[in-house]
């Protein structure tokens, strides 16, 4: 009996050992570390929030872009129960934002900002006030976003561009602070605070401090994030034209501007033509040179590269629920609509201006994150929404919430900038021999271009010359030295090799983009104190893709061999295989029964007018190497299905 018993445990304890080894051979994925939970919402409401407050009781309010107001309460799902929702107000023109002051709601209409009280105690308002009122000229395209609350009581919104009648692509400000930030006080009173803003949808209130975010379009060769002062201009020239204002605090008039750079407002046979990308442009306009004509220019204080870290930036929010969220607290976090998806920033200030860098968060929610807030809880609502938007989300709306487990993810915590590279601060100390190992880091350098036409495709790639790294005491912070820093140039910091000391953990979003605005001043590592050695890394054994040379012309790649090529050429951003997301399905692309030229052809110049239904217009992609293209192209067109004859 006594054997019988041993035997027991021992097999028991080589169960344990063997599921604490699967347990830890597995690779954590994000739901690992951060649950998303969908809240119900009654049948027959649909959501489609455009904007998310938090009551100063728990409850949380929505706006709709169908206009209406909803109080819930217990959206928190406490103890099982089933939240309640309330109408409080209705017959809103799409509002775009909610922000809670002084036992009253405020909503950024098309035209409006709006006040609502609710003066009886019933649940509903009865008070509907006009704070202040803006001209509108009715086109689809002037949505208005916020507000958010300034530290003096007033308010901060602001307002899309529209579209151009025959220059459908350009954007431009019809009326008086389109395409600009407005300060409104509560005595109703407009003071225009900056201008440049194309589709300027996301705005955050952090440290006293304005930022707000631009999506991808014309002037825009990516999304970023702006540090927002009176009398800013961070880039589109639409709103230039009211500059002539008396009360206007920009100076800088489109003219001057265009005296710079070329509006390329062209015409053929009389007819516009819309611009288009130059591929091995020699001298392409930069937005960091504009900014030495005209010092009013604002640069970005972290760009979101298109495609990787979003493609329809949204709500700007700052981590203050002190550590409640996990091992961020204090951090920013993004939302992106188009990708259905959660970002997370880190700012610092380098000779008086804010530059930072920007990770991968939270994928996988059910529609477009446009507006969040905190709970009290310490969880992170969403507010989603994608009709005429599209995303990769596929309901038309929806409210989630992000529950942190309680377990930290290995992540890189933040990236420092510094005098001769970089420092990278981890959630969990790393393996000393990883981290000293030159092999385990890798990245490039890159910057966009300043031109009409819509997006920018990578320019100036120059990998990173990393010299060496130094680990800390602790093993949560290395400084990694690189001799070939660029100013004002966005820098991919990759740490593949990167592993945690005690669970041999990967770094979780193993990619960093730094915008390095200013290097900073101060003492250089010398080297004596540098790990320069680099492993000899033997080359994965993987099935090599069959290109043209090693298989028939008629076979086309399968999708397993295609796949990497289209994560690294960021095309599943916006594209899935069977399904409609931001653009079309790639087999319905293979429909149009165009040639593998013709493919890449539109890669590199799109022609969104092919794609009418597709709100959102492709940027042209000339960095894709045409081997690289032809495949995917080559792909695409296996999937079409060719129907039998008809006997």
């Amino acid at each position: 009996m006594k054997n019988l018993i041993s035997k027991f445990f021992t097999a028991a304890a080589i169960l344990v050992s063997a599921q604490a080894v699967e347990a830890q051979s597995k690779v954590p994925t994000e739901d690992d570390y951060y649950k998303i939970i969908t809240i119900p919402t009654p049948e027959g409401v649909l959501l489609e929030v455009g904007g998310v407050a938090t009551l100063p009781d728990g409850r949380i309010a929505l706006s709709t872009r169908r206009g209406d107001i909803w109080i819930i309460e217990n959206a928190a799902m406490l103890s099982g129960g089933t939240p309640t929702y309330t109408l409080f107000a209705s017959g809103l023109h799409e509002p775009l934002g909610l922000a809670y002051k002084d036992q009253a709601l405020y909503a950024a209409q098309r035209g409006e900002l709006t006040k609502l009280v609710d003066t009886n105690g019933d649940g509903k308002a009865d008070v509907y006030e006009t704070i202040y009122a803006w001209p509108i000229s009715g086109h689809y395209h002037e949505y208005s976003f916020g507000p958010k609350i300034a530290p003096d009581g007033s308010f901060f919104v602001t307002g899309n561009v529209a579209f151009g009648n025959e220059e459908w692509w350009r954007g431009e400000s019809r009326r008086p602070w389109r395409g600009w930030t407005m300060k409104i006080h509560a005595d109703g009173t407009l003071e225009p605070w900056a201008t440049g803003m194309r589709s300027p949808c996301g705005l955050g209130m952090i440290d006293g401090e304005l930022f707000y975010d631009d999506n991808q379009g014309d002037w825009m060769g990516s999304g970023g994030i702006f540090h927002v002062t009176k009398g800013s201009f961070t880039g589109h020239p639409a709103g230039l034209r009211w500059t002539n204002q008396p009360n206007s605090p920009v100076k800088l008039t489109t003219e001057q501007l265009y005296a710079k750079v070329d509006p390329r407002r062209e015409k053929k046979n009389g007819q516009y033509v819309k611009p288009e990308n130059v591929a091995d442009e020699k001298n392409p306009k930069l937005l960091y040179q504009i900014k030495q004509d005209f010092p009013e220019t604002r640069l970005p204080s972290v760009w979101l590269p298109h495609g990787i870290l979003g493609i329809s930036n949204s709500e700007i929010i700052r981590d203050e629920t002190a550590g409640k969220f996990g091992p961020f607290a204090g951090q920013i976090f993004v939302g992106d609509q188009g990708q259905s998806k959660v970002m997370r920033v880190v700012m610092e200030k380098v000779k008086g201006e804010f530059q930072g860098v920007a990770f991968d968060f939270r994928s996988g929610f059910q529609s477009g994150v446009l507006r969040m807030n905190w709970g009290h809880d310490g969880s992170l609502y969403t507010g989603e929404t994608n009709r005429g938007w599209g995303s990769a989300g596929t309901t038309s709306s929806g409210l989630q919430r992000v529950v942190w487990t309680g377990n930290v993810p290995m992540e890189m915590k933040t990236v420092r900038a510094m005098p001769d590279g970089f420092e990278i601060e981890f959630t969990l100390p790393v393996d000393k021999s990883k981290a000293e190992d030159l092999s385990s880091y890798m990245g490039r350098s890159f910057i966009y271009k300043y031109h009409a036409v819509y997006g920018s495709p990578t320019i100036n790639d120059e990998k990173l010359n990393i010299k060496g790294v130094k680990v800390s005491e602790d093993g949560l912070k290395v400084r990694v030295v690189i001799d070939n820093l660029r100013q004002y140039y966005l820098h991919e910091i990759n740490v593949p090799g990167i592993r945690s000391k005690d669970s041999n953990l990967p770094v979780l979003h193993a990619t960093a983009y730094y915008t390095l605005n200013n290097i900073p001043e101060g003492a250089k590592l010398p080297a004596s104190e540098l790990s320069t050695k680099k492993s000899v890394v033997a080359p994965a054994k993987t099935t090599p893709v069959k290109t043209a040379a090693t298989t028939s012309s008629k076979k086309a790649p399968t999708y397993a061999e295609i796949e990497p090529l289209l994560v690294k050429n960021t095309c599943t951003a916006c594209h899935q295989t069977n399904k409609r997301q931001v653009g079309p399905a790639f087999a319905d692309i293979a429909k149009r029964k165009y040639s593998n030229e013709r493919i890449v052809q539109l890669i590199y110049n799109p022609e969104p007018k092919n794609w009418p239904e597709h709100e959102t217009p492709m940027a042209p992609m000339p960095q894709v190497p045409k081997t690289e293209a032809l495949k995917i192209a080559s792909w695409i067109n296996s999937l079409r299905i060719e129907k039998a004859p008809t006997p």
